[in-house]
């Protein structure tokens, strides 16, 4: 779902996007690609990550490791890749628990298991919809983001300004990957006593 959001949006912005699944024929993929025209496509991880000049991250945290190897080291190297993932662990029912926390992190995870990709995490903290059109809510809210390389994360800054983005805090590098993926649980709270999941986080100071 978080893939299929965030592609629709990039096809919209005029993007080509490749859909990357562990299979080449898998279902929801080929579904997307009918629903989307002629600018997108689908194929496996390795094909996606081969393809794509930025590449997003879109898979649920517990496989986020195995669904990269199968993308590809050298498919990844010298590319930003922005992780939406988090590490929720959904074995013992709701509400989640955390698979790594406090002096860890899954976006450090898997920047230590790609050390040729710039690895900047972001959109993690909020539902897919708004992740693609903050204005959904009807005040100006922040998104958070994570990373080691300067560079890598003005692109990824200009690519949630494509978005709707206007406020972006930069955490610092990807060790603050650990705070921003540690919210989930209070949101998936929040999500429960507001009855929505079309909310964010403000910081006011």
């Amino acid at each position: 779902m978080v893939g299929a959001t965030i592609g629709s949006k990039l096809i919209e912005l005029g993007h080509d996007v490749k859909m990357g699944s562990r299979t080449a024929d898998n279902p929801k993929a080929l579904d997307w690609v009918a629903k989307e025209g002629t600018k997108a496509s689908a194929g496996t991880f390795a094909e996606a990550s081969a393809y794509g000049e930025l590449i997003f991250n879109c898979t649920s945290g517990i496989g986020s490791l195995e669904a990269l190897k199968l993308a590809g080291e050298k498919n990844l190297s010298g590319k930003i890749l922005i992780d939406l993932s988090n590490p929720l662990d959904f074995s013992k029912g709701m509400p989640p628990s955390l698979t790594v926390c406090n002096t860890d992190s899954l976006g450090e995870q898997i920047q230590r298991a790609f050390p040729a990709t710039k690895v900047v995490k972001t959109l993690n903290t909020m539902n897919c919809k708004l992740m693609v059109n903050p204005s959904l809510l009807p005040c100006e809210h922040d998104v958070f983001l994570s990373g080691n390389d300067a560079q890598a994360k003005e692109q990824v800054k200009q690519a949630l300004g494509w978005f709707g983005w206007k406020t972006i805090i930069d955490l610092g590098d990807i060790t603050t990957a650990r705070g921003a993926e540690q919210l989930l649980p209070m949101w998936i709270r929040l999500m429960g006593t507001l009855g929505t999941a079309n909310f964010n986080f403000k910081i006011v100071k």
